[in-house]
């Protein structure tokens, strides 16, 4: 119930013709103007340490003038669940981060967002990937920044496949069922699965690699009664049973999963670029032996990626010209392609800032194999909560358990996202 509340506050907030400013943005600076930015990118993240030498290096530059406060938001989960609350409540933050999925597309109806379409048609736009630009417009406005994208390819332990004597990546869903079976005959649980969190992350994602084997790049445009659905969840059923995942996978969130693969317990996980940092840092030897791959072919497609555009930057609409200004100037700093850069090539994060690569650059390994599985695919397909409304991923955990604990059928669990929907 209270999640239906917040969705329907953000939606009446979305389609006010009233403007809509955060607290105090009608107020006029009067010297120093402070902007607040709830954070996730602190702590363990793999950006935290550039984001806070970038944000440092900028509050030095304009001391006195403009100053940027990191608010920590270390849990994910929670993050999203405050700044829906906060908008809903009409408290939208000095400058913040989100995911572009049809519940977020409401942020950019009414004036809840600062419009950016002035600055990037004047120069800024051309340090853009101009699709991920085109992605966030809405109506002839750019109300939000494309920061990272991100694609989520299988990785894989190549040292343990070899232990078990798994020569390469399956290809085939025959062969990697057989792959399977060998990894649990060496004692070791072949997939990371998760039923936490507010989107069971890695499951999903293993569910809409299967998705785009079975129906193909536009599988979200059908209606939960094509077939693809209930054969991707087939499969994420066994993926859950005769020990291919973790006894604690059901209820288990994003750091439990990621946790097993990084110990070596699993031989199987996904994830973005933006988990090289954590991995390599924490597991180094498991970081040399992780390779990446497509998903076996279930049905009549193989090789492609899930994909999408995974982090935008808002910030909130106001009627004081100094301090648009200042929310401007830092972020066209943020963006700017020497600090883009300097993001990237220390989290492994793919970002859509335009930068130069050169030869004295020290691209990390896996980040590379990142990029060329990106240019290999044969297509992207959108994970669940791009295409599919909170509510859905919200239930996707739930259908998940039930499906394993009580045996229901695929047909049932396929229900109960259609029921969420």
């Amino acid at each position: 119930m209270k999640k239906v509340l917040i969705m329907l506050m953000i939606a009446l907030v979305a389609i006010s013709s009233a403007p809509i400013f955060a607290a105090g943005a009608r107020e006029k600076a009067a010297g120093e103007i402070v902007l607040t930015w709830p954070c996730i990118w602190v702590g363990q993240d793999s950006k935290a340490d550039s984001i806070e030498m970038l944000v440092n290096n900028f509050n030095e530059k304009h001391k006195g003038d403009i100053r940027v406060v990191i608010e920590p938001q270390p849990d994910y989960d929670g993050y999203e669940d405050t700044i829906r609350t906060r908008i809903a409540a009409r408290q939208v933050p000095d400058i913040f981060t989100f995911k572009l999925n049809p519940t977020t597309q409401a942020y950019f109806r009414g004036d809840l967002l600062m419009d950016f379409s002035d600055e990037l048609d004047a120069g800024w736009g051309n340090v853009f990937n101009q699709g991920n630009l085109n992605a966030v417009e809405y109506n002839g406005a750019v109300k939000a920044l494309p920061y990272e994208i991100a694609i989520t390819p299988i990785w894989y332990n190549s040292d343990l496949f070899e232990e078990a004597g798994i020569d390469s990546f399956p290809k085939t869903m025959s062969d990697f069922w057989r792959a399977t079976d060998k990894l649990k005959a060496i004692g070791v649980v072949p997939t990371s699965q998760m039923t936490g969190g507010t989107n069971s992350w890695t499951s999903m994602l293993w569910y809409s690699h299967f998705l785009g084997s079975y129906g193909g790049p536009d599988i979200w445009n059908q209606d939960w009664d094509d077939p693809a659905f209930a054969n991707a969840a087939a499969i994420l059923k066994r993926l859950y049973t005769d020990g291919n995942t973790t006894s604690d996978a059901i209820g288990a969130d994003a750091g439990v999963s990621g946790g097993h693969y990084q110990a070596g317990r699993t031989a199987m996980f996904i994830n973005g670029p933006w988990y090289i940092g954590n991995i390599r840092e924490n597991s180094p030897e498991v970081y040399a032996a992780t390779k990446l791959a497509p998903a076996p072919k279930a049905g009549e497609y193989y090789g492609h990626q899930t994909g999408w555009l995974h982090t935008i930057i808002g910030a909130a609409n106001t009627d004081d010209p100094a301090r648009k200004d200042a929310v401007i100037t830092f972020l066209k700093y943020l963006t700017a392609p020497e600090n883009a850069k300097t993001v990237s090539l220390a989290a492994g994060s793919l970002l859509s800032v335009n930068f130069e690569i050169t030869d004295s650059d020290d691209v990390d390994p896996l980040q590379a194999e990142f990029i060329k599985k990106g240019n290999e695919a044969t297509f992207l397909i959108d994970h669940m909560e791009a295409a599919k409304s909170v509510d859905v991923v919200y239930e996707l955990g739930q259908a998940i358990g039930s499906m394993v604990l009580e045996d229901k059928s695929p047909q049932e669990f396929i229900k109960m996202l259609e029921a969420a929907e």
